[in-house]
C-alpha cells in the first residue's frame, strides 16, 4: 500500500521533473515512518509493561503444551458454563467449611467441658466454704 509507484503517482509532476529526488524523498519518508512506528510501539510496550506480560503469556503457553486434557471452552449456554466453573469451587469451599466447622465444634466441646469442670470446682468450693463457715460458727 505504500509502494514507491503509488508515492510517485501522488507526486507525478515532481517525479517527472526529478525522479532521483522523488526516490530520495520516498526513502527518507519510509525510514522516518518506520522509526516513528518503532518508537510508538516501544512506548506502548514500556507504558503497559507488555514485555513482562508477553513473557508471562509465553510461559503459560509452554505450560499448556504439557497438558493432556483439552482446554476449557464455553458451551454457549451461560448457566452450564457458570455451573461447570462454580460447582467444583463451591464443593471445595463446602469441604473446607465442614472441616472448619468440625474444628470449631471440637474446640467448643473442649471449652464447654472446661466450663463445666470450672462450675463443678466452684460448687465444691462453695460447699467447702459453707462447711467451714458452719464449723467456725
Amino acid at each position: 500500500s505504500c509502494s514507491y509507484q503509488r508515492f510517485a503517482n501522488c507526486y507525478r509532476c515532481f517525479y517527472k521533473l526529478q525522479p532521483e529526488m522523488t526516490r530520495s524523498i520516498y526513502d527518507q519518508f519510509i525510514s522516518q515512518l518506520q522509526s516513528s512506528i518503532k518508537e510508538e510501539i516501544q512506548e506502548v510496550k514500556d507504558e503497559g509493561n507488555l514485555e513482562v506480560l508477553f513473557n508471562s503469556l509465553d510461559k503459560i503457553v509452554e505450560e499448556a503444551k504439557n497438558r493432556e486434557e483439552p482446554a476449557w471452552r464455553p458451551s454457549g449456554i451461560p448457566e452450564e458454563d457458570v455451573r461447570s466453573a462454580m460447582v467444583p469451587y463451591l464443593l471445595k469451599h463446602r469441604s473446607y467449611l465442614r472441616k472448619v466447622l468440625k474444628e470449631k465444634e471440637e474446640e467448643n466441646r473442649k471449652v464447654a467441658e472446661s466450663v463445666l469442670a470450672g462450675r463443678d470446682r466452684i460448687a465444691e468450693l462453695q460447699q467447702l466454704i459453707q462447711a467451714r463457715k458452719h464449723a467456725w460458727q
